[in-house]
C-alpha cells in the first residue's frame, strides 16, 4: 500500500514582539510577529514543516484557511505529490470554491504557500538535502514543469525559461561550492525599526557595519522631520560607503512618495521600498521615473506571479522582493525568479518576519546556483530576532547568510517554542493576559 499524506495540522503561534517594538513601521506600529505553523504528516511517519507569516489577529484567519485547504491534501499519495509538485500547487490554488476568495491572493493563497513549503520541506528531508540544493540539482526540464505558464506566456514562455536555466547549468557545481564556502550577501533591517530611539538606531547601525554588513535599512513614512533626522544620524554612523535603503511600508500616495523621498535624497538612499500601495503598478512606475537614480523596490505584498509579471513589464521596479509565504510558496517563486531573470532585475528577498529568513534563503541561493548565476546587487534581508525558536536557524557570518546544510526548508519550530507561544493558551500569552 502506498504511503499517504495522513494529516495537515495548523497551529496559531504568536510572539509578543510589540513589547520591544521589534518590527515596528509606519503601517504596523506595534506588531506581534505570528505564524500559521503547518505540519504535514505521512502514513510512513515522515513530516514536513511550513508557515505563513502574519502580525497578530490575522493569524486566526490564516489558520482557518490552512484547515480549509487540508481536505485537498489528506489522503494523497506522497510519491505522486513529490513527482508532480507543479500539479500539487495548482491543485491547491485552483480549487474552484476556495479560489473564489482570491483568486490566487490573500489568506487562501498564503495558506497554500504554508502547505506547499511544508511539502517541499518533506521532500528535502526524504532526499537528505536542503531545499536550495534540491532545487539546484533538478534539471531545467523538471524546473519548468513546476511553472504554470498559462498567464505568463506574453512575458515568459516555457522555451525562454528553459534557455535561462540551460545557460546557467554549466556553472552550477562551482557556484554551489562557492556558496558553501562564502555564503550569500545579506543586509540588515535590525537598526531601523521605527519605534527605536535615536541612540538605539545609531548604536545598531554602527554594530551592523562592524558585523560586516554593507547595507542597512531604515523604516520611514510616519513623520518627515523624524525621517530626515534619522537618515542623517544613520548616514553619519555608517559613513558614505554603506548603502542605506528605506522602507515606507505602503504609507504614501504617489506624489507624496516623490515629495517625501526628495527630502531624503541628500542622505543617499539606495532604494525606497513599498513607497505606495503594493497593487499600484503604474504608481510605482511613476515614482521610479521621478526618483531615479534612487531605486524602487517592492514585492513582499505582491499577490502572485501575474502581478510580478506586470510590475516587470511596466518598468515599475528596480529590485524585486519576493516573499517565501505571500505567493504560493517554493513552486510559484520558481516562476517569479525566472521572470526576474528574463527581465534582468535583481532579486533581494523580503525576510522581515518570523521564519522568513529561514525559508527565503533557500530561494535566493537556488537562484544564484541555477537561475541568475550571480549575487551582484543581490542581498537577502536579515533581522536578528526569533531565530532561536527554529531547529535549523539562519547563520550569519561577516554580513553573509551561510548556506543551510540540514535537510528541508529550515521552517521547523522547536516543540517547546510552539507550546509556549501557542495562542491564546500558551503560557507566554496567559502571562501577558494577567499583566
Amino acid at each position: 500500500m502506498s504511503e499517504l499524506i495522513s494529516a495537515v495540522e495548523a497551529v496559531d503561534v504568536r510572539f509578543p514582539t510589540s513589547l520591544e517594538l521589534d518590527g515596528s513601521d509606519a503601517m504596523n506600529p506595534e506588531p506581534d510577529y505570528s505564524a500559521a505553523y503547518v505540519t504535514i504528516r505521512t502514513s510512513g511517519g515522515d513530516e514536513g514543516h511550513g508557515l505563513a507569516f502574519t502580525v497578530g489577529r490575522g493569524n486566526d484567519v490564516e489558520v482557518a484557511a490552512v484547515r480549509a485547504l487540508a481536505p485537498l491534501v489528506v489522503g494523497l499519495s506522497v510519491e505522486e505529490v513529490l513527482n508532480d509538485l507543479g500539479g500539487f500547487s495548482r491543485r491547491l490554488t485552483g480549487d474552484s470554491q476556495l479560489r473564489w476568495l482570491g483568486p490566487e491572493k490573500g489568506a487562501i493563497h498564503m495558506a497554500a504557500a504554508a502547505i506547499v513549503n511544508a511539502v517541499w520541506d518533506l521532500y528535502g528531508r526524504r532526499t537528505g538535502k536542503p531545499v536550495w540544493q534540491l532545487l539546484a540539482e533538478l534539471s531545467p526540464e523538471q524546473l519548468v514543469d513546476l511553472v504554470d505558464f498559462r498567464y505568463l506566456q506574453d512575458a515568459l514562455t516555457r522555451d525562454e525559461a528553459l534557455d535561462i536555466l540551460r545557460r546557467a547549468e554549466p556553472g552550477r557545481a562551482e557556484r554551489a561550492a562557492h556558496l558553501l564556502e562564502h555564503g550569500y550577501p545579506a543586509y540588515t533591517t535590525t537598526p531601523g525599526w521605527l519605534g527605536y530611539d535615536d541612540e538605539k538606531l545609531v548604536r545598531l547601525s554602527k554594530e551592523a557595519v562592524a558585523d560586516g554588513f554593507s547595507q542597512i535599512k531604515l523604516k520611514v513614512g510616519a513623520d518627515r522631520a523624524d525621517d530626515e533626522r534619522r537618515m542623517r544620524l544613520a548616514r553619519e554612523a555608517v559613513g558614505p560607503d554603506i548603502r542605506i535603503a528605506v522602507d515606507a511600508n505602503q504609507a504614501w500616495g504617489v506624489q507624496q512618495a516623490i515629495d517625501w523621498m526628495r527630502a531624503l535624497v541628500p542622505y543617499d538612499p539606495y532604494w525606497i521600498e513599498e513607497p505606495t500601495s503594493p497593487d499600484d503598478i503604474l504608481g510605482h512606475a511613476a515614482i521610479r521615473k521621478a526618483l531615479a537614480p534612487v531605486k524602487v523596490a517592492t514585492g513582499e505584498h505582491t499577490h502572485n506571479q501575474v502581478m510580478f509579471k506586470q510590475l516587470l513589464q511596466a518598468g515599475s521596479l528596480d529590485i524585486l522582493q519576493m516573499d517565501a509565504s505571500r505567493t504560493a510558496g517554493v513552486t510559484e517563486n520558481v516562476a517569479i525568479l525566472l521572470l526576474a531573470a528574463k527581465f534582468g532585475v535583481p532579486v533581494c528577498p523580503h525576510a522581515g518576519g518570523v521564519g522568513l529568513c529561514e525559508m527565503v534563503q533557500h530561494l535566493a541561493m537556488f537562484d544564484y546556483v541555477a537561475v541568475s548565476g550571480t549575487t551582484e546587487n543581490r542581498v537577502i534581508e536579515y533581522v536578528d530576532h526569533l531565530h532561536e525558536h527554529f531547529t535549523d536557524p539562519v547563520r550569519i557570518r561577516e554580513g553573509h547568510y551561510l548556506a543551510p546544510t540540514a535537510p528541508g526548508i529550515s521552517a521547523e519550530l522547536h516543540p517547546d517554542s510552539v507550546a509556549a507561544h501557542r495562542y491564546p493558551e500558551g503560557p507566554v500569552w496567559e502571562a501577558k493576559a494577567t499583566t
